[in-house]
């Protein structure tokens, strides 16, 4: 099929944003073809800049979050700034923004403001709790969405406090769902012509993935709790350990699968002994079957499991770091993960763009921008 140009070409993008949920936001419409223009503070610009991990003074998160993007700086305190930041609404498609709510408004940009310059605007406005219920007013970063939408209490092993993913995943929640919301937006503007607000929460973004969490409660009583490396009632589906110190995660949980796993176990009477020869069965049994199976695949190396579980279709994966990534041929097949040239770091590895479109797919035009560096060129153009 014939590639065109990428599914947001000619889109124009206005992120006032910082730090993770409004700029990651920001950073999939921008791989997706968009013109985001990143309005930053003088001086210091976003504080992603700084975070996470660095080299030669240059943050490596920066250079992916805001991938693809144009760099200007401007006060949004003065009235020079609140007038070129008009100027650029009143010629784009999309603005972002992430800050608490109220914050837009205090500085005279808020939705009268944008929607007079620019009726067919969308705006689409991530913040902890939403634009509108008594807690709207207050901070709330990823972590907090995280806790209140349901996701801490399910992470981590049943005996210890509710632990965390290892990622910033509620911020990154919303920014999908902000993301998703423009893009919605957008395609009803193309029916109404006229533009509107989307309104964003973290916790509500964290809840959306809850599956029948709140049902559960509500209509079972049933209250999900923390579970470690398990799905209660879901076996076999867990990860165990090697010969050679290394994990395996096995999913064998549905019956035919369950049965391969027996024939590549030796063990095909288990198959269909009273104790794990059905889903309900298994389930009531999962750690007496997690032994067993545990018991058989510390017998192996990593490689030798992996493949006798591929030999008879059993779904199974090393439980992949950074590294393995790199080095693993399915990725890099497919290029799931690109180097980025970077003026000051040389070639990035990251994460490549996705979801894949066969005929207007994305792109990752180049590494985080340099604060400003796009100024001139933004500011000749209005």
């Amino acid at each position: 099929m014939q590639q065109q140009k990428p599914a947001l070409d000619g889109v124009r993008v206005v992120e006032l944003g910082q730090l993770i949920a409004g700029p990651f936001c920001g950073q999939l419409l921008a791989d997706f073809g968009a013109d985001v223009v990143k309005v930053e503070q003088p001086g210091d610009g976003d504080p992603m800049r700084r975070w996470g991990h660095s080299k030669d003074g240059r943050s490596l998160s920066w250079s992916v979050i805001a991938r693809g993007k144009r760099s200007v700086t401007a006060d949004l305190k003065s009235a020079e700034g609140r007038a070129f930041v008009l100027e650029l609404a009143a010629q784009a498609d999309v603005v972002v923004e992430n800050f608490r709510p109220g914050t837009l408004e205090r500085y005279g940009l808020g939705w009268e403001e944008l929607s007079a310059v620019n009726p067919g605007l969308i705006l689409v406005r991530v913040s902890g709790f939403g634009q509108t219920g008594p807690y709207a007013s207050r901070a709330g970063y990823g972590s907090i969405g995280e806790a209140m939408g349901g996701l801490r209490h399910l992470v981590g092993d049943p005996d210890r406090p509710p632990s965390r993913t290892g990622l910033s995943i509620g911020d990154m929640l919303a920014g999908m769902h902000a993301a998703f919301g423009a893009v919605l937006a957008l395609h009803a503007r193309q029916r109404t012509g006229a533009g509107q607000v989307v309104d964003v929460s973290i916790y509500e973004s964290v809840l959306a993935m809850t599956e029948a969490l709140v049902a559960d409660y509500a209509i079972a009583g049933v209250t999900r709790e923390r579970s470690g490396a398990v799905l209660p009632g879901v076996a076999p589906s867990n990860v165990y350990p090697t010969a050679d110190g290394d994990f395996v995660l096995v999913a064998a949980n549905q019956d035919t699968v369950f049965r391969r796993l027996t024939a590549a176990m030796g063990r095909p009477d288990l198959a269909t002994s009273a104790e794990y020869a059905t889903h309900v069965a298994r389930g009531a049994h999962q750690h007496d079957l997690d032994d067993l199976i545990a018991k058989w695949t510390a017998g192996q190396t990593a490689d030798d499991l992996l493949d006798v579980l591929e030999e008879h279709a059993v779904p199974a994966g090393r439980v992949y770091t950074a590294r393995d990534m790199l080095a693993d041929p399915q990725f890099q097949a497919r290029e799931s993960i690109v180097q980025v040239v970077d003026a000051t770091l040389g070639p990035v590895p990251m994460q490549n763009v996705t979801p894949r479109l066969s005929a207007t797919p994305g792109a990752i035009r180049w590494t985080g921008p340099e604060l400003g560096a796009h100024d001139e060129e933004v500011r000749a153009a209005l």
